[in-house]
């Protein structure tokens, strides 16, 4: 090697590694400072050596162990790198340049100047299970693993396409992602994304795929009919595909020229068509599959479906209320009961009173919804009240509404305003006169 050194530099090769400075010759000294770079790949650097007072000594580059340059001749055969005067160029830098590069000084002076190359490496990822797709069964658990690589190292953040991980959160850090106690919700598409500010953030993803038993759930579990036509649905989800069977009570159905049965997505329709009395009833639909089996119950029924309240729950009068509801029946209504009863009620209890049973004539109508109201009568001032109401067509009585309060006012609570608004006017000689208010009074049983 000594051989070498000298057939490139001659008589200077003792000056090469020589602690040794001569009488009087002036010390060489760096100019330049030590500093890092970081780079990307692909970038080109250009790493100083500023030296005073170098005279007859040459200037080394090496890389560790590796001798890049000497005085003005490049030792190494790698043609990215090249000499700018003392300094050195390195072209479409990579991942192997990454280290220290000494700028030295052949007399042995200490103090060599030390550059340190940092790559900046775009992240790169990559997914376990490596074919992106993982199946589990409800109640079970998985987990997703994501190996990124990049220089500074990435940070890995998790998310589910189209929806929230099943713990709530838009996204979790960390290298691996573990769901518990898996629902059939938490299927879906997650991605691990990949960052460390260099480049484009990459991402993976992974497929999971939950299998469980059957679910059921319906729209509702009664269903009125016109006496012509009934459809009676369920809504199921299963993971393997569930066979659904329909029962009439405990017998199992078939198609007939009178039912048939549909399918469309995930909602199975039983369709019953020119109805008769033995149609009615109650219906299940079975539905199982390798990992379980479950049913719903379907009520079939002609009758008046359940009465809602309209209004509000206070009178504008003390001894009246008008109870307004809505039922839905497609049959016409027959008859109307009205139940109502007073409550005593102070601070501690509730004590109900008698009740009142009306019964009422609707309006013939071929509607589906029926409005109706009626005005009760001979009520107690600041009192509370509730009634009840059911409705019957030709199919029988509906169920009994849920109780409804309503309030009547007080005799000092009545004013003017209210009087008006009783549109009680009598037109005389072209002019018109309000009813002496009390004449009103008289009229509404407050006097």
């Amino acid at each position: 090697m000594r051989k070498l050194y000298r057939s490139i530099f001659g008589s200077n090769i003792g000056q090469i590694g020589s602690s040794a400075i001569q009488p009087g010759a002036i010390q060489p000294k760096f100019l330049s400072t030590s500093r890092t770079y970081r780079l990307v790949i692909g970038d080109t650097v250009i790493l100083p050596c500023e030296v005073q007072n170098l005279g007859n000594y040459v200037l080394v580059w090496r890389k560790g162990s590796t001798l890049l340059s000497a005085g003005n001749i490049m030792v190494t055969l790698d043609t990215r790198f090249r000499l700018l005067g003392y300094q050195l160029q390195i072209r479409e830098v990579d991942a192997k340049d990454a280290g220290d590069y000494v700028c030295q000084i052949g007399d042995g002076t200490p103090g060599d100047q030390i550059h340190t190359i940092e790559i900046l490496v775009p992240p790169s990822v990559t997914m376990s299970p490596a074919n992106g797709h993982m199946t589990a069964r409800k109640g079970g658990s998985v987990t997703f693993e994501c190996k990124a690589t990049g220089n500074p190292s990435p940070r890995i953040e998790w998310s589910k396409k189209n929806g929230l991980l099943p713990t709530g959160e838009q996204s979790v850090s960390g290298s691996t992602l573990t769901l518990t106690s898996i629902e059939r919700k938490d299927a879906g598409t997650y991605q691990c994304t990949a960052s460390n500010g260099v480049g484009q953030a990459v991402f993976a993803t992974v497929q999971l795929h939950v299998l469980y038993p059957p679910e059921v759930s319906t729209d509702r579990n009664w269903i009125r009919s016109d006496g012509v036509e009934a459809q009676l649905s369920c809504i199921v989800h299963a993971d393997p595909q569930a066979e659904i069977h329909w029962y009439q009570d405990s017998f199992h159905l078939e198609p007939t020229d009178r039912r048939t049965m549909e399918t469309r997505g995930n909602t199975h329709t039983l369709i019953i068509r020119h109805l008769q009395n033995s149609d009615f009833g109650n219906y299940s639909c079975l539905v199982e599959n390798s990992l379980g089996r479950t049913k719903k119950y379907i009520e079939l029924t002609g009758k008046p479906g359940p009465v809602t309240f309209l209004g509000a729950p206070f009178s504008k009068w003390p001894n009246s209320y008008n109870v307004s509801w809505r039922v839905d029946s497609l049959p016409p209504l027959q008859e109307i009961r009205l139940l109502y009863r007073k409550l005593q009620v102070n601070e501690t209890y509730q004590q109900p009173g008698k009740w009142h049973d009306i019964i009422l004539t609707p309006p013939a109508t071929e509607t589906l919804n029926h409005e109706m109201s009626y005005n009760i009568r001979d009520l107690e001032p600041s009192s509370v009240f509730e009634v009840m109401i059911q409705a019957k067509n030709r199919f029988g009585w509906s169920e009994l509404s849920q109780l409804h309060q309503f309030y009547t006012r007080g005799l000092n609570e009545i004013n003017s305003n209210d009087i008006e608004d009783m549109g009680l006017l009598f037109s005389l000689s072209s002019s018109t006169f309000i009813l002496n208010k009390n004449l009103i009074y008289f009229m509404c049983g407050l006097i």
